[in-house]
């Protein structure tokens, strides 16, 4: 299934998650009345988005199964990369596809992908002011973010439905503790933004307003795309180094020369 989600920001605003916010202002340590004073700020910010600007989303579940180190999901192979250090002294180096299911008898694994993005104009309005530009911007961040945590909610209780009864408080929810994971593109766990060009292939990023850069940076750059993974055990890890062998690997099975993914992989590559 494929499926357009609009929201308004009265929708999302109670799944802002205000510590990252804070960490974007770099917050950390300061007195709790400049905190204070910044979330007012914010607020009458967002009191000025209400009825002119929405998040938008567009999530897909597919039949899935893992093919080694890759995910094999509507005809298209995603490529993850694995660790080459474990996490933790004695433990597995981890990848993705580990989470996945691979195709047994014709049975597959299902798989969600998603792309979340905000009104580009939330992010322009504010150009004369710094200040109000990056409130303007951080919280566009936010409800992008806000809107995939919602859309989430609803994919784990609703349209995928493996936790239909889930009922979990907004702070536990802001910090994971639910069933399954969230991966995002351009974190330590999916640390290739280029796999934004397969995503969009299979769900049309344009659907919602996003459009990609030569490297797979999102337009808004208030946008947050991923896969959806309901495995009980699935967790988030970071990639860390990638070695010679594993990126030629990489390449090969990614489908793009070696330099390419070089590039897409410089900020890992040891």
């Amino acid at each position: 299934m494929r499926k357009l989600l609009q929201y308004t920001i009265d929708q999302v605003e109670p799944y802002i998650n205000w510590v990252y916010f804070y960490h974007a202002w770099q917050m950390n340590g300061k007195p709790e009345a400049v905190r204070r004073a910044l979330r007012q700020d914010a607020r009458q910010m967002l009191d000025t988005f209400r009825g002119q600007y929405t998040a938008k989303v567009v999530f897909g579940l597919f039949p899935a199964y893992s093919q080694g180190d890759d995910i094999v999901v509507e005809n298209t192979v995603l490529p993850m990369l694995r660790q080459q250090r474990p996490s933790f002294q004695g433990g597995p180096c981890m990848c993705m596809a580990d989470f996945i299911r691979p195709r047994e008898k014709g049975q597959t694994d299902t798989l969600g992908l998603f792309v979340a993005t905000v009104d580009q104009r939330m992010e322009t309005e504010f150009t004369t002011d710094p200040f109000q530009r990056m409130l303007a911007q951080t919280l566009a961040d936010r409800l992008a973010e806000a809107a995939t945590e919602r859309m989430h909610q609803e994919v784990r209780t609703r349209y995928w439905g493996y936790a239909p009864h889930e009922q979990l408080p907004m702070e536990a929810m802001l910090s994971g503790q639910f069933q399954g994971i969230r991966p995002a593109v351009g974190y330590p766990s999916l640390p290739d933004a280029s796999i934004n060009f397969l995503i969009d292939r299979i769900l049309d990023m344009g659907s919602v307003g996003v459009r990609l850069t030569e490297s797979g940076a999102m337009r808004p750059h208030a946008s947050v795309s991923g896969l959806m993974i309901a495995h009980p055990l699935a967790r988030y890890f970071d990639v860390g180094a990638v070695a010679e062998d594993q990126l030629a690997d990489y390449a090969l099975r990614r489908g793009i020369p070696l330099e390419m993914a070089r590039r897409f992989l410089a900020a890992n590559i040891i």
